[in-house]
């Protein structure tokens, strides 16, 4: 079974679909995905559910040429961290822009759009993208 299977997608599903994450009740950090310990305060604090925003800055990327299987129809496609306005780093993948528009700084915001089709299945997976603001 591949990691894209049904089990893997529907346990991530909230996460995925709407950014959620979690902040520490006690150091007020914010993480994604959802966590239920603070790394930060090494200790079992209350963390308190918190949907992001999905505004952004991209904080560094990369242009993918080559990519793995089930991705070439896709190519050339930009990989991005965002560093999101609560301040947590996410990767994304950035749509509806040439890589030679993107730029280190330049705002974006989540999008849902398909990430890919499983073979076997059929199964469409849909997930968060960005797209520049």
């Amino acid at each position: 079974m591949s990691e894209f299977a049904v089990p893997f997608h529907w346990r991530n599903f909230k996460s995925r679909y709407n950014l959620i994450g979690s902040r520490c009740s006690s150091c007020g950090k914010y993480f994604y995905p959802e966590r239920s310990i603070c790394p930060i305060c090494k200790r079992t604090v209350k963390m308190e559910k918190v949907k992001f925003s999905g505004k952004g800055r991209v904080f560094t990327y990369t242009v993918i040429r080559v990519p793995p299987e089930g991705f070439s129809s896709y190519a050339p496609y930009i990989v991005a961290i965002i560093e999101l306005e609560e301040g947590v780093k996410i990767t994304g993948q950035i749509v509806d822009c040439e890589p030679e528009d993107v730029e280190i700084g330049m705002p974006v915001e989540a999008v849902f759009r398909k990430m890919r089709s499983e073979k076997g299945s059929g199964i469409i997976l849909y997930g968060t993208k960005f797209k520049p603001a």
